[in-house]
């Protein structure tokens, strides 16, 4: 999994061009090993070492920071260059969440949500369609709408896969199927397609000091409900005041919580292929409460 300190450090020399004068490790993380560096004018920087497999993994990252620096909306860390496996962005102190720094984010995502992209499935400009969120492989393809994006990019490839590695059964498969018929009336208005973060867990939300920032992207465009329901997914500190700030700058459609259990489909078929467990089964009952709230 990824690569050593010696390794980063000369990479990180590279990137930079400067000398390195320490690496620290750090802990967490699933997708890559993570470093602390500290440079020789004393400037630290974050690196990122990505699994061999995983290719490409570090130039879409770097491809996503870079189309999700919009000015006024939620601060991303910089990117200070990308090897074939390595990622150098700034470094971000972390800090403790607050309800200011949380509206500022909900004000911020809605005003990257209105940047918007070419297309829904539009990759980032100069990243690769072969993306990824956390260690799944994701495909990146411009669509006409959203209801045929989201079918046929998102939640059918991941069925088949959560079948082939059991953690999918035949029976609950039939009704993501019928979802992806259903779409079309299940996705409510239609929207322009949305500048997204693409993997928007809590755990992808880095607060920093007076603010919060976005980190790990797997950006592409999409629906902004999307993003919304991946925050509620495993929770996020403050996420009313988030939502509530949101809808100052950009009111949702009527009967968006209802579609959250449709806009959790993908990641919750991801966690299932990754991770089996019961999170096949959860992404059978979201799919059927999608269907009932229709």
């Amino acid at each position: 999994m990824g690569a050593g300190t010696a390794v980063i450090a000369a990479e990180v020399a590279r990137i930079t061009g400067r000398e390195v004068a320490e690496v620290r490790r750090l802990s967490g993380g699933d997708t890559a090993a993570a470093f602390a560096v500290r440079l020789d004018d004393g400037t630290e920087v974050f690196a990122k070492s990505a699994s061999p497999s995983m290719p490409g993994a570090a130039a879409a990252e770097a491809a996503s920071l870079r189309w999700l620096a919009e000015p006024g909306a939620v601060p991303v860390p910089e990117v200070l260059g990308e090897g074939e496996d390595v990622l150098v962005t700034e470094h971000v102190a972390a800090a403790s969440p607050t309800a200011r720094a949380a509206e500022e984010l909900g004000r911020g995502l809605a005003r990257l949500h209105d940047a918007g992209a070419p297309a829904f499935g539009s990759a980032p400009p100069g990243g690769p369609a072969d993306a990824w969120i956390g260690l799944a492989p994701m495909r990146d393809e411009p669509e006409r709408d959203w209801p045929t994006f989201y079918a046929r990019h998102r939640v059918q490839p991941y069925v088949r896969r959560a079948i082939d590695s059991g953690a999918l059964e035949a029976e609950s498969a039939r009704v993501l199927d019928r979802v992806c018929e259903a779409l079309p009336e299940l996705a409510g208005p239609a929207e322009p397609p949305s500048r997204l973060h693409g993997d928007l867990w809590s755990g992808n939300v880095h607060w920093g000091r007076d603010r919060a920032w976005l980190i790990d992207p797997a950006a592409h465009g999409g629906h902004r409900e999307t993003d919304l329901a991946m925050l509620h997914l495993f929770g996020c500190p403050h996420l009313e005041r988030i939502v509530a700030a949101y809808q100052e700058v950009h009111p949702l459609a009527d009967g968006w919580r209802e579609r959250i259990a449709l806009h959790q489909l993908f990641p919750l078929l991801v966690h299932a292929v990754l991770f089996g467990g019961g999170y096949g089964t959860q992404a059978a009952r979201a799919a059927g409460q999608a269907l009932r709230s229709h």
